[in-house]
């Protein structure tokens, strides 16, 4: 789809010139900070990766901030991180989420034409009243994409404008989440001593790095599978067509080994890491592990456990079973089997298990692949893994404009600057949109 009032038109004017980018990727496991700078190229100005910083995460659990202070903590240290590197200071960073549970809605509306000639400000008006008819309590709209306009009925028009007609009509796809923990990831930034410069889902992030033309197109499923959390995205005919999150991750197959084996956390994720694999082996019955067992102390080292790796295997390869099964059911559910064709993307942590690739395409029946940022220069081997593509793709939407219809977080829910005054709280609803639609536009 194209750029509307502001979206990539706007940013893409401002990008002509070389300028300096954050993102920020607040996981339950991991905290990553991207530093990129545009510099010129043949083509234009594109990004390169100049800083980079990760640290293990505190205070989040499920994608959502349960202790501000520890989070705020792990921001500093993964934004310091990546500021060393780069040599430079940034004060606003781009953010993904996956926190507040996104999910899909598909709004429809038409209205008549002041002139019959469709015009920019008939664009805006339409997605304002279309936005407007959104009005879930507790939730807050992250992204509002055009997946198709319509002139007197004609149904598949990609820009209508200096089109003539009575009516101009658009379906709207809206991703929404929780607004208060929203809210509270906003805050937690401020608290780090950041503001927010845009927000995007986390599986619509790692989809504009890991995804290639072609598949935007055609049709594909981004599966994002990180620690706690699982998120998917749908695109087709080169726009986001769905998201859905759902509440299990890595870190519950950890939480399976450490069960099933009895044996610390800590352990089991080095077992998974290092022994584990989706798939089945014909040696896995003579392989044997090392599990040190859940009492601790001197003794501990001098009496490891030890198991066959089948064993190992068969409790990993059940709970990625069912995140693929979920995601599959969830899917055909919401009607958005058909957009998503046959291929299928893994990115996050926990996509790098071996083998899952196979069993993902024999649960969901596709053809599978990792993805990985692989569009964006200046990243080292070991921050290009499918771990890394949230936030690569946040750099890749800042510095292109975001594609989306209306974008960014809502001043509703935006942290006010200090010495300034946040817009009244009680505002919600259609006048929240207006206001946030005004502003950003």
């Amino acid at each position: 789809m194209f750029a509307m009032f502001g979206g990539a038109g706007a940013d893409a004017g401002a990008a002509r010139k070389p300028a300096l980018y954050a993102a920020l990727d607040l996981g339950a496991a991991k905290t990553v900070c991207f530093i990129a700078r545009t510099e010129p190229t043949l083509a234009g100005l594109r990004p390169r990766v100049i800083g980079v910083g990760h640290v293990s995460t505190r205070g989040v659990r499920a994608g959502a901030v349960v202790d501000m202070e520890a989070a705020a903590g792990s921001i500093r240290a993964a934004v310091d991180n990546a500021e060393r590197m780069a040599g430079q200071t940034v004060s606003a960073l781009h953010v993904s989420s996956a926190c507040g549970a996104p999910s899909s809605t598909r709004i429809a509306a038409d209205m008549e034409l002041d002139q019959r000639e469709v015009r920019d400000r008939d664009l805006r008006r339409i997605i304002h009243e279309a936005a407007s008819a959104f009005d879930e309590p507790g939730r807050a709209i992250l992204h509002a994409l055009a997946l198709s306009w319509r002139v007197d009925g004609h149904r598949g028009v990609k820009d209508p404008r200096a089109m003539v007609g009575e009516v101009l009509g658009v379906d709207l796809h809206l991703v929404t989440c929780a607004a208060d923990p929203l809210h509270n990831l906003a805050a937690c930034v401020e608290r780090a001593g950041y503001s927010v410069a845009g927000v995007a889902a986390t599986p619509y992030a790692s989809g504009l790095a890991a995804l290639t033309p072609d598949e935007l197109e055609l049709g594909v499923m981004v599966i994002d599978m990180g620690a706690q959390l699982t998120t998917l995205s749908i695109f087709a005919e080169g726009v986001l067509q769905h998201v859905d999150a759902l509440p299990v991750g890595g870190a519950h197959v950890t939480s399976d080994i450490a069960r099933g084996l009895s044996t610390p956390l800590s352990a089991a994720e080095r077992i998974k890491a290092l022994s584990g694999s989706a798939l089945d082996s014909p040696e896995d019955d003579q392989v044997m592990i090392e599990a040190p067992p859940l009492a601790g102390g001197a003794a501990a080292a001098t009496t490891m456990t030890q198991h066959p790796r089948a064993l190992l295997n068969a409790i990993i390869r059940p709970r990625l079973e069912e995140i693929f099964e979920l995601a599959r059911d969830r899917v055909k559910a919401a009607g958005a089997a058909g957009a998503a064709g046959r291929g299928l993307v893994l990115t996050g942590g926990a996509a790098q298990t071996p083998g899952l690739a196979q069993l993902a395409g024999r649960v969901m029946s596709k053809q599978v692949r990792l993805g990985r940022p692989e569009t964006l220069n200046g990243l080292g081997d070991a921050v290009s893994g499918p771990a890394f593509s949230a936030c690569a793709g946040l750099i890749l939407r800042a510095v292109n404009g975001p594609p989306e219809a209306l974008a960014g977080l809502p001043r509703t829910l935006t942290p006010a600057p200090r010495g300034r005054r946040a817009h009244a709280p009680e505002e919600r609803g259609p006048a929240a949109v207006w206001r946030w639609f005004a502003e950003s536009f």
